[in-house]
């Protein structure tokens, strides 16, 4: 059961009691992506109620732990104060899963104490940008394409994953790209998926087989980014809940079996003028406008610097390397799936861009901000792009980093793109990033001990 998007509070609190809501699961996308939050009985949710989380959560790595920094001991302040989380009614949905026991979840922003927004929020920094988008007399479009891999339940993480069983008793051995069949496998699941996403409203558009064994595609209808980082966010989240009720794992992980080909969330986005509903891409003549190449110009001039946002994890650089089916530089073509910036065929109204470098396991609020971001900056500094690439790009150069702390090098000389997202988000983004890095240089890996151990 969903709802208009304009809800008001009053409306939402109307619908939540015809919906015989028990339970609201309050969530507030942090860093990295993950749900925080609390989960509050009805008659405690409330606009007036101003439920509170440290703004610490906002400094959280994916192990749960903390930076220890002065940087971000500046902006958050040494004595963990709070903030203050308002539900945005357009967000609110049934959780799927919960029907015997009606639990409602809405997505929250964050606020200081004095009612200002978190400038480091995930969700602030997105409306940040789509600020500068507005203040232009511009309104930014994006349709993300969500690759993500179905695996056998795994409870021991040393043990590599591997495909799930389907409906004929045997898992994948072989790929399957496009193939109806292979998605019929789990039929079960995706009609579960289907109807969880219909009761979210999640708009999502189509589903296919990609080319990893057990690897599957779902792309969203084109529209407003903070209403598609939300579906995005809210799919997460539904897909790996459906998948363990089949007794199988959804998996986000940019790279989760070295074999097989890694996961993106590839982007598609174009600008139209707010007054006329004219897409800027396009000049009256159905030609490819200024504004079009502009923006590729900024794509490619910073994509590379912003690569930390698009590729978050150390796992995430195993997914960009050569002949990977994942570009590995900032060439731009149309109709080219071998660059980093792909134009697409379409009709002139419908021309757009996409970005190919995002992987899947990119914070959905982050990674839109970011592309956006570059773009922007192409828009307003007039950035001429490099000549089309024809071919295959997969045996030029590499253009983007080949690591966590290379990427993180990139991003802090980009001070363009600090601006456009806010200087505090930076400093505190890079240093979770450092502390997970970090964390993970801690671990040994199975080929240090097969290959050192005896041999070195």
């Amino acid at each position: 059961m969903i709802h208009p998007d304009n809800f008001t509070f009053a409306e939402m609190a109307q619908w939540l009691d015809n919906q015989r809501v028990t339970e609201i699961e309050c969530l507030v996308p942090d860093v990295t992506g993950v749900p925080r939050g609390k989960i509050l009985p009805r008659d405690k949710f409330g606009e007036d109620k101003g439920m509170r989380l440290p703004q610490a959560v906002m400094s959280q790595t994916v192990t749960g732990n903390y930076p220890d920094s002065p940087d971000v001991d500046a902006i958050l302040t040494n004595y963990d104060p709070d903030m203050v989380l308002r539900p945005d009614p357009s967000t609110a949905c049934l959780v799927p899963w919960t029907q015997e026991d009606p639990t409602a979840q809405v997505i929250h922003d964050c606020f200081f104490l004095d009612g200002s927004p978190v400038d480091f929020a995930p969700r602030s920094v997105l409306r940040r940008v789509m600020g500068l988008f507005e203040s232009q007399g511009w309104d930014a479009v994006v349709a993300p394409e969500l690759e993500f891999y179905l695996t056998a339940r795994n409870t021991d993480p040393d043990i590599p994953l591997h495909p799930p069983v389907g409906r004929s008793g045997r898992s994948e051995t072989s790929r399957q790209a496009y193939s109806i069949d292979a998605v019929n496998e789990f039929d079960p699941l995706f009609e579960d998926l289907y109807d969880y996403c219909e009761l979210q409203g999640l708009e999502v558009d189509t589903l296919i087989h990609e080319v990893g064994a057990g690897q599957m595609e779902i792309n969203f209808v084109h529209g407003d980014p903070m209403k598609l980082a939300d579906r995005v966010f809210y799919f997460k989240r539904t897909v790996r809940e459906a998948a363990m009720r089949h007794n199988m794992y959804a998996t986000f992980m940019a790279k989760p079996m070295a074999n097989e080909p890694g996961s993106a969330m590839h982007v598609h986005q174009n600008v139209i003028e707010r007054s006329t509903g004219r897409n800027i891409f396009t000049n009256p003549d159905n030609t490819p406008s200024d504004a079009f190449r502009h923006y590729i110009g900024g794509l490619q001039k910073y994509v590379p610097a912003a690569t930390i946002f698009f590729a978050p994890y150390v796992n995430s650089y195993r997914r960009i390397v050569r002949h990977g089916a994942a570009p590995i530089n900032i060439q731009w073509g149309f109709d080219n799936r071998t660059v980093g910036i792909r134009v697409p065929d379409s009709e002139p109204s419908a021309r757009r861009v996409e970005n190919r470098v995002i992987g899947v396991d990119a914070n959905p609020y982050v990674a839109l901000a970011a592309t956006l971001a570059c773009g922007y900056l192409g828009l307003v500094n007039k950035i001429e792009p490099l000549a089309e690439f024809r071919g295959s790009a997969y045996d030029t150069p590499f253009q983007l980093p080949r690591g966590l702390h290379e990427a993180l090098t990139e991003m802090r000389a980009a001070t363009a793109l600090h601006e456009i997202l806010g200087k505090r988000f930076v400093t505190l983004y890079a240093a979770v990033k450092e502390e997970e890095y970090a964390e993970f240089m801690k671990v040994i890996s199975p080929w240090e001990r097969e290959h050192l151990l005896l041999h070195v």
